[in-house]
């Protein structure tokens, strides 16, 4: 009976509407269709929504914060910073300059002063202006000096032939307090091009994983 009357019913459902049995089929499918993607539409959402917090919370958990080599775990120094021994090295005997009249023979007044062969301006920082015989190290090459620090080839010297460097420093007691002359293997790290700019020597300075060694250079400079 229950048959015969729910098909009296689609009949007459379908003779006051003009909505036939397969219309109704269809309709009851479509609906399913949308409901299934509507669904699916909310999960893709929130599958989104966790990715992106995930995403977050990884790149909050990494970022790190630099402010001095006393308080990081790991190396102190420039010399425990890197494996040197990877790179070339060389035997030279390294003596100590400044801009000052007993190197150079020139004065404060005078328009050149304190300016190297290459143009730059000298500099005593994390990298350093150095000397060199450009026959063998061409301005822009990158010297690391242990005891010294990175040195760039920024300028050339009468004396300085073969196996000898000059390193810069800011004044005579530097010179003699800190260096003085020494026999040392500096490691290259980087073989010039004969050229070198003063916002090369910025760049190089500036570089933001060596920063954390900055106070640790300030404290031997005082």
């Amino acid at each position: 009976m229950t048959i015969l009357f729910l098909a009296a019913f689609l009949t007459t459902l379908s003779s006051i509407s003009n909505v036939s049995f397969a219309d109704v089929h269809v309709m009851l499918e479509a609906d399913t269709v949308s409901n299934s993607r509507s669904t699916l539409e909310i999960k893709k959402a929130a599958n989104r929504k966790v990715a992106l917090e995930e995403k977050s919370l990884n790149y909050l958990q990494e970022k790190k914060t630099y402010i001095s080599s006393e308080e990081i775990e790991g190396p102190k120094t420039l010399e425990e910073a890197v494996n040197y021994e990877q790179y070339p090295s060389a035997t030279v005997v390294a003596t100590g300059y400044t801009a000052g009249i007993e190197s150079t023979g020139k004065t404060p007044d005078h328009p050149q002063y304190g300016i190297t062969y290459s143009g730059v301006k000298v500099k005593r920082d994390l990298y350093s202006t150095i000397a060199a015989d450009l026959s063998i190290y061409p301005i822009g090459t990158i010297l690391f000096i242990p005891g010294y620090g990175y040195g760039v080839v920024a300028d050339k010297g009468g004396a300085i032939n073969g196996n000898k460097i000059d390193l810069y420093y800011d004044t005579v007691e530097d010179v003699y307090s800190e260096w003085g002359k020494k026999e040392v293997d500096v490691y290259i790290i980087e073989m010039g091009d004969g050229n070198l700019s003063e916002e090369t020597l910025v760049e190089l300075n500036e570089n933001e994983a060596l920063q954390v060694f900055r106070e640790q250079f300030n404290k031997s400079k005082n």
